[in-house]
């Protein structure tokens, strides 16, 4: 798995017992998004689909919304003082006519792999312009009994997760439960701009026919990031922050927070969940 994974010296104990053993951890690594050669976020997350995980952070900081709008992504040469390649640089270019964003100290973030991002000016700055309104036509229709399947069909498909156990996952579901595609990072958010930023190269957005299932808790971000991909339902296995239900309202999202088992609560567009 490459640089996905680290091995790492413990001492471990237990029953009182002692023993040295070599440990899998989830790598961890920044990795810094540049915009036609200037920089504009860095964020720390476990390498691999780098190129997706910018794609999809340029969704949600509405930049990008189509496959012909990206011109092309690739690793910076030369991103070291003696000229190596650290593989932790991104340069994105845009396509001809489509506008870059001004790039300045509000907009140009730092994002951690716990919380997202960080320094953004205001809340304003975050409440980004959707390309789609959360609008599916026909309406999406999910039952519970499919709703409560999600967690455990995400677990099963966490390969990286099974090594580690330090793995945050994000899923795309049909409305029947299927699985769509899977993204695993130390980061939920990462993990999501991956699964975005997959369906902008593919030509797949908006998502408007799919249901994203998000490990831990949903803050607005992850909202956010739903509504910029036209996603009509977004779950979590924890609690959602009051700013994304506030955001869920707005934008006609469906908001299922406390997904486990049979049990789940509906903050937020209780018509998508038929009973």
């Amino acid at each position: 798995m490459g640089r996905v994974t680290e091995r790492r010296r413990v001492v471990r104990i237990r029953d009182g017992a002692v023993s040295a053993r070599p440990d899998t951890l989830v790598a961890e690594e920044p990795l810094e998004i540049r915009l036609g050669g200037r920089p504009l976020a860095i964020t720390m997350r476990t390498p691999g689909d780098d190129f997706a995980l910018a794609a999809g952070f340029l969704v949600s900081e509405g930049v990008l919304g189509r496959a012909e709008e990206l011109a092309g992504i690739a690793y910076c040469a030369g991103a070291t003082g003696d000229g190596g390649n650290t593989y932790n640089v991104v340069d994105v270019r845009l396509a001809a006519g489509v506008p870059l964003p001004s790039i300045t100290l509000e907009r140009n973030v730092y994002t951690t792999s716990s919380c997202g991002l960080c320094g953004k000016a205001s809340l304003d700055a975050v409440r980004t312009t959707a390309r789609w309104p959360v609008a599916d036509e026909p309406p999406v229709r999910v039952t519970p009994a499919v709703l409560a399947a999600l967690p455990e069909r995400l677990r099963a498909a966490q390969r990286v997760f099974d090594r580690t156990g330090g793995l945050h996952a994000a899923g795309l579901f049909s409305p029947e439960g299927e699985l769509l595609d899977l993204r695993e990072d130390v980061g939920r958010h990462n993990a999501v701009d991956k699964l975005v930023g997959r369906a902008l190269q593919d030509g797949r957005l908006p998502l408007s026919r799919c249901v994203l299932l998000v490990s831990g808790r949903a803050s607005f971000e992850l909202a956010q990031k739903a509504v910029m991909a036209g996603i009509p339902v977004l779950a979590a296995v924890s609690a959602p922050s009051s700013l994304a239900v506030d955001l869920a309202e707005e934008a006609g999202l469906t908001l299922v927070g406390f997904l486990r088992g049979a049990s789940m609560n509906v903050y937020a567009g209780a018509e998508r969940v038929t009973v």
